[in-house]
């Protein structure tokens, strides 16, 4: 199977180009990334010499980019966003245009072209918060903020095309995912990344928000599995059902790292705080995914991750 992925050098991306070549022999991958901050060329450092992975450096806002690259796809998986929350609320201009933009342009392709699949890499954050239950993938959209905004209407768009051209399109929304490679400006890396550094790690507010972790690993095979066993015009969502608060996790990270809670620095909380992210997952486990990490092995994976690659995460500190 011939891939085009975009966003392909950033965190989760990265992970799936890797998780496809290795798992798939066959696989050819076409490997399209801007490079921005969050997207890094050492993420693919070891697909240098690997003649089935080719990247491209460019923007999927490029129409005429996406359109030459997607004519040599079977599947098109678009992990290339703007993510994060806090950047998104200080100016949410970007997200709009490679989150919206971006996506319109790819789908154009992808009508154009003839691939027989468009996937789209979205995010429990469209449906906003739950005090109690689950999200099932039918719920309603409301996203809270102008991130998760951008990715609705993206996931809107998609549904769009599936329905006005007939083009097959999968959305895959997960909850919040961490692992190696993770820019450290997200939580779990950003107090990771502080501690070993011996720095405070910034809690917002008395930590009570409560978030639903994947580790990156399970995401990749959580979305080959809907690639090769989904449903078309179908949403699938992606967790663990590791839910934790804020404050918990802070505590557990210093525990593990060997910190006291004189570490944690209380900070204003963000604008717009969504409190809680919970999702059901039984549409998926019926195509036979399960989570294959628990979240206190993973966690105790990616600290050892960070702590060995002090010379990648260095010159990305915050």
């Amino acid at each position: 199977m011939r891939y085009l992925i975009t966003g392909g050098a950033g965190f989760i991306g990265s992970n799936f180009v890797k998780f496809i070549l290795n798992k798939y022999k066959a696989a050819e991958v076409i490997n399209l990334d801007k490079l921005t901050y969050a997207g890094n060329i050492d993420n693919i450092a070891s697909l240098k010499a690997d003649k089935r992975h080719r990247f491209v450096k460019g923007d999927i806002r490029d129409r005429r980019l996406v359109t030459g690259l997607a004519g040599k796809a079977d599947v098109i998986v678009n992990f290339a966003a703007e993510t994060h929350v806090d950047r998104s609320i200080n100016d949410s201009s970007c997200f709009i245009d490679t989150n919206i933009a971006g996506v319109r342009n790819l789908l154009e392709a992808c009508k154009g072209s003839g691939a027989g699949l468009f996937v789209q890499i979205s995010t429990d954050e469209v449906y906003g918060s739950i005090k109690r239950g689950r999200f099932r993938e039918d719920s309603p959209l409301a996203p809270g903020n102008p991130y998760s905004a951008s990715k609705a209407g993206a996931d809107l768009l998609c549904m769009s095309y599936a329905n006005t051209y007939g083009l097959p399109v999968i959305i895959t929304r997960s909850g919040n995912n961490f692992g190696p490679y993770q820019y450290p400006e997200k939580v779990i890396p950003l107090f990771i990344t502080n501690l070993l550094r011996n720095k405070k790690v910034p809690l917002y507010s008395r930590g009570e928000n409560i978030r639903d972790w994947i580790y990156v690993y399970d995401n990749c095979a959580a979305i080959d599995t809907v690639i090769r066993k989904g449903r078309k015009e179908g949403v699938y969502n992606i967790a663990s059902n590791s839910e934790i608060t804020n404050l918990n996790l802070t505590k557990l990270i210093l525990k593990k790292m060997n910190k006291g809670h004189n570490m944690i620095r209380r900070v204003k909380d963000r604008l717009g705080h969504d409190f809680r992210y919970s999702l059901d997952t039984h549409k998926i486990r019926t195509l036979g995914w399960r989570p294959e990490y628990n979240f206190n092995d993973a966690l105790n994976l990616t600290i050892g991750w960070y702590s060995g690659n002090f010379d990648w995460w260095k010159k990305r500190i915050i």
